[in-house]
């Protein structure tokens, strides 16, 4: 079982990729310490910030630490918005 993890703007730089797939289920802190693992520390320290958003299968969540992924779910990491 497995879930998407979408990465947009900056944050698809960052990761060297659009999306990769982890396993499930998994909640914020194994998501943050699969990331750690497998990916940029640049990239860790930005999704946990407090700028960057996260979509779960399209809503906008408002506490990252709640997500608990399970299959077939898409999470997408909005990166900050910035312009006038």
């Amino acid at each position: 079982m497995s879930a998407k993890l979408v990465f947009l703007g900056r944050l698809e730089e960052l990761a060297g990729t659009d999306g990769i797939s982890v396993d499930v289920p998994l909640g914020w802190a194994g998501l943050l310490a699969h990331l750690s693992e497998h990916c940029a520390p640049e990239l860790v320290e930005t999704v946990a910030g407090v700028r960057v958003k996260v979509a779960l299968n399209g809503a906008l969540i408002a506490e990252k630490g709640g997500v608990v992924l399970a299959d077939g779910d898409e999470l997408a990491f909005l990166p900050p918005v910035s312009g006038g």
